[in-house]
């Protein structure tokens, strides 16, 4: 019996099968967490709906105790997942969330954005940029009561660290846009079709077909802009809306060759910001989030506290 050409398997992670077809298996099932009192770090969250129509929500979460005469920075959190898996609910990106809010003394508004392929990039990117937007208005009565929206933060990890740059672009040219104080870009995933030095070829290809599947619309594939934020007819990082930037990488991160390209282009550029640069000594990709314990994750954090704080 001959097999059907459509269900033929193009990619396998352990995260996640893709087929021929346009299927996807989800082998990566995050256990979620409640929003309320975070007993480790003492914040509370709450989740709120931002749009019914296509279902874009985020968590906010807020300090313990936070001091109603002292406004603090507001941080939105894009989570990582190649655009396909994960959420901001689940037990590893709450976690992240309420350790960073705890430790920054923001508040925090980690975003649950839309995923394909039932919804194709540019779903997730329009959904960062209107939880952008509603976290920046003030709406929200914890917002209004305890953020400084005059001192706005992005952040994100992996897919989610390009989200951050992508919202940024958009941010250029979009009239009126929020001002953002800063952006993390925590060991963001970008690409291209020509393999650079320091990135495995393997790797590459892989992660370009996850790309193509997430956003079927791509153009040149890992070359899309989007994607590959030096390609030809990609926006100049001079561009960038944001008034500084840090970097973050790990040494044996498979994104990481991609991260210090974006970071040495974006110094070099006409850009008028600050750009910072971590690379973690050993270690791989986000791996703040599998070993949030570690010496060198807590100095992560650290990196992370002391740039929310520096103005």
């Amino acid at each position: 019996m001959e097999s059907n050409a459509a269900d033929e398997l193009l990619l396998e992670l352990d995260s996640l099968r893709i087929y021929r077809s346009g299927k996807m298996d989800r082998l990566h099932h995050p256990v979620l967490a409640p929003a309320g009192v975070d007993a480790a770090t003492g914040v509370t969250s709450k989740d709120v709906v931002v749009d019914a129509d296509t279902g874009l929500s985020v968590r906010v979460v807020l300090p313990a105790r936070p001091d109603p005469s002292k406004k603090l920075p507001v941080l939105v959190f894009f989570h990582g997942g190649a655009f396909v898996i994960e959420s901001a609910f689940s037990t590893t990106y709450h976690g992240y969330a309420a350790s960073l809010a705890a430790a920054a003394g923001v508040v925090a508004v980690s975003v649950e954005y839309r995923l394909a392929p039932e919804h194709p990039v540019p779903a997730a990117y329009d959904d960062a940029w209107a939880a952008l937007q509603w976290a920046a208005s003030g709406k929200d009565e914890w917002l209004a009561e305890h953020a400084d929206n005059g001192r706005l933060f992005l952040a994100g990890d992996s897919a989610g660290g390009n989200m951050v740059h992508n919202v940024m672009i958009r941010a250029a040219s979009s009239h009126p846009a929020p001002r953002i104080e800063g952006a993390i870009l925590l060991h963001p995933w970008f690409g291209g079709n020509a393999v650079i030095e320091g990135e495995s070829e393997a790797t590459a290809r892989d992660m370009a077909k996850i790309w193509e599947f997430a956003c079927p619309g791509a153009v040149g594939g890992a070359d899309d802009p989007r994607m590959n934020p030096t390609a030809g007819g990609a926006a100049g990082l001079e561009n960038l809306r944001c008034e500084r930037v840090l970097v973050c990488t790990g040494e044996k991160d498979w994104a990481g060759a991609r991260g210090r390209a974006y970071h040495a282009a974006g110094a070099a550029s006409a850009w008028r910001g600050s750009a910072a640069w971590l690379e973690s000594e050993g270690e791989g990709h986000v791996f703040f989030l599998e070993k949030p314990e570690c010496a060198k994750a807590k100095e992560l954090m650290d990196r992370v506290v002391a740039f929310i704080s520096a103005s």
